[in-house]
């Protein structure tokens, strides 16, 4: 069986900025994704300017500007009172960005195949082991085996489940998400409205279509789902995606886990972490260190591909992983 350096559990772009980069730096990586792209995400589909210099290391920027999407000038905030106040947007290239996200992950997952990850698609993690290095079971019978474990598979992560590590949700909250027909003259902005039972984000993704998020309490949710049939003129048999629980706490971005490990050695889980956008203080430094220990020096490894929190609207990943490589 093939060992490889670090096997990362989700292809989002948090799983392939991971892949990417591990790639890069000369690392034997595998991505398992239980959905076959491109697919729809819920999510409010918007890249902070930020990104940009990020998407620009992957090599995939101008591919990213060439799929249909929509440039942001500005976001309305909308109270329950009907006041709005609108904040401007940067301007200029590296502005604020909308496209849908089967387009933009299948973007970022394809570009880690080209980088030399090894990407599995339609794969459900079912158990995972620890005995000096990770073996990775699955739905359909295959195992995997890797030194470093990376979960990259959202706040409901699978990794996390299966090592007793997920944290109970925090507040019950319910996500609706659809893509609907964009209403004349809503113009290159996005909206955040706040409503009696909940509140709804609005933003457009290309010339034709809107992205229409929904967040209420799982009682508020359909009295959500009327006021968006009346105020968008949208049928009541609009299909929805959703996510529920929407709110956990953050597990660990390294997290160690002696449950089950039967060679006496700790072993560490990293997770990497997606927050609506790209955090981007990448450092070429830390990415690069990897490589150096591939060739015959046996060193305890960091790789920090994005270790830092924004405060604004994106897609930021988190991954901190910590490992031998080298000969052993």
């Amino acid at each position: 069986m093939q060992i490889f350096d670090v096997a990362i559990i989700g292809g989002g772009p948090a799983g392939s900025s991971c892949a990417a980069f591990c790639a890069l730096a000369g690392l034997r990586a595998l991505v398992l994704e239980r959905e076959k792209f491109p697919r729809e995400k819920v999510c409010g589909d918007c890249l902070n300017p930020s990104c940009w210099s990020v998407l620009e290391r992957f090599g995939v920027s101008q591919q990213v500007r060439n799929l249909p999407h929509s440039r942001l000038d500005s976001v309305g905030f909308i109270a329950i009172d009907g006041n709005e106040v609108v904040v401007d947007l940067p301007i200029g290239d590296d502005c604020e960005f909308s496209l849908k996200r089967s387009l933009f992950d299948d973007l970022l997952l394809k570009r880690a195949r080209d980088l030399g990850a090894h990407v599995r698609e339609g794969t459900t993690v079912t158990a995972l082991a620890n005995s000096g290095n990770w073996k990775i079971e699955t739905a359909g019978g295959e195992s995997f085996s890797a030194r470093t474990l990376v979960g990259a598979d959202g706040r409901n992560s699978t990794v996390a489940r299966l090592r007793n590590l997920l944290p109970r949700p925090t507040r019950e909250r319910v996500a609706l998400q659809a893509h609907i027909p964009l209403p004349r003259n809503f113009g290159r902005r996005v909206v955040l409205q706040f409503l009696q039972e909940g509140y709804s984000g609005q933003a457009p993704v290309n010339e034709s279509e809107l992205n229409l998020c929904l967040v209420g309490a799982p009682p508020t949710i359909s009295k959500l789902r009327k006021w968006a049939e009346r105020h968008f003129e949208i049928t009541p048999d609009q299909p929805w995606r959703t996510i529920t629980p929407l709110t956990r706490s953050p597990v660990p971005c390294a997290h160690e886990n002696d449950h089950d490990d039967r060679s006496g050695q700790r072993s560490t889980i990293s997770f990497a972490r997606i927050h609506l956008g790209l955090c981007p203080n990448v450092s070429r430094k830390t990415v690069d260190q990897p490589a150096g220990a591939r060739r015959g020096i046996v060193a305890t490894c960091r790789i920090v591909i994005c270790a830092c929190r924004s405060n604004s609207t994106s897609h930021f990943a988190s991954v901190h992983t910590k490992n031998r490589f080298g000969p052993q």
